[in-house]
């Protein structure tokens, strides 16, 4: 099968995207399938292909820090005028299937989904619906509680809007509270806050005067994650921290926190924790054809609160998805062969 893959993008998860991108293109060689690389929002698109079963691939490394994004602008216009026009539409349009591995902005809102339904494109991971539904974290948070998810308490500032609203405050002033972009991935720009001075710098040094902002307790327990593959819920990770928040540093950089799969939890908890995987999973749209996975911590009676669903999550080497996949007894090939069958199934 001819497969492009679509990665690097418009988002501070440009660089993690990319390093997906190589490492879905090994596996999909490995499994007997062509593959073309191509970033929408680079100047040249290709990145590499058609490249065929045996092909030496190379890597692509992520850095400590997201990458600087001044030109955010032109790099999403970059990725519309590809994806709507022009050689690469037309490539996207003659590939059997397009393998979307572009985390965060365009590639996980829903953007990218939206045109290529619109260009009648078979691709991975689930429909721009959903995608629009998980990426808004307070949105999503609001749908899971009515579902019956347990989340935590939160609120919304957009600091471009004025003062900071009151039931802002009064989770500021009840203790420590994790403030972060509603609409960004990889952890980007997620802090601990102690005071609405803090508060109010973190959102300055993060330019989201004219985002929102979610901020919502402290949780002070054990964290994990679950992913959830077509109807296959996979083993729990937990993530063990060396410091306070799961930021986009301790997320890429080796040995910064240990990733432990199975988690070392009795097995009714484990089951607590997959079953709300699922239903959040199924709560947001995502169906039987579509992967994802869901972050959880816990609070200080270790109850454990859904943070959120990332609906197109990483797919690097040392990604958590891989992880988990590693704890069901597949290879990573496996998976990415798995995401290829649901998506053309």
């Amino acid at each position: 099968m001819r497969v492009v893959i679509l990665c690097g993008g418009e988002s501070p998860e440009r660089d993690v995207s990319l390093a997906s991108g190589w490492s879905v293109a090994r596996a999909l060689l490995e499994r007997g399938h062509e593959a073309v690389l191509v970033d929408p929002a680079a100047t040249v698109p290709v990145l590499a292909g058609p490249l065929q079963p045996g092909d030496a691939v190379d890597g692509f490394a992520v850095g400590k820090e997201p990458p600087s994004l001044s030109d955010r602008p032109r790099l999403r216009w970059r990725m519309h005028a590809a994806l709507t026009g022009g050689p690469v539409l037309e490539l996207l349009r003659g590939a059997e299937l397009v393998f979307v591995a572009l985390h965060g902005g365009w590639g996980e809102d829903g953007h990218v989904q939206a045109l290529l339904e619109m260009a009648g494109v078979r691709f991975t991971g689930a429909g721009s619906a959903a995608c629009a539904a998980a990426w808004h974290k307070g949105r999503a948070q609001a749908v899971l509680g009515a579902a019956g998810l347990p989340v935590a308490e939160r609120a919304l500032w957009r600091p471009g809007a004025g003062d900071i609203p009151q039931d802002v405050r009064r989770l500021v002033a009840a203790g420590p509270v994790v403030a972060k972009p509603v609409a960004d991935g990889s952890s980007v720009s997620v802090c601990r806050v102690d005071s609405l001075s803090q508060l109010a710098r973190v959102a300055a040094e993060a330019h989201a005067g004219d985002a929102d902002f979610l901020v919502e307790p402290f949780l002070s327990g054990r964290e994990f994650t679950v992913a959830v593959v077509g109807d296959r819920v996979l083993p729990v990770v937990e993530i063990e921290l060396t410091t306070p928040l799961f930021d986009y540093t301790a997320k890429y950089q080796a040995g910064a926190v240990d990733e432990v799969c199975p988690a070392r939890i009795p097995a009714e908890f484990t089951s607590r924790l997959q079953g709300l995987a699922l239903r959040a999973h199924q709560a947001l749209g995502f169906g039987g054809d579509a992967y994802s996975r869901t972050d959880f911590r816990c609070d200080g009676s270790g109850e454990p609160m859904c943070l959120e669903l990332n609906a197109l999550p990483g797919l690097t080497t040392t990604s958590l998805v891989p992880l988990a996949a590693t704890g069901a007894g597949w290879t990573y090939s496996g998976l990415i062969q798995r995401i290829v069958d649901l998506a053309t199934r």
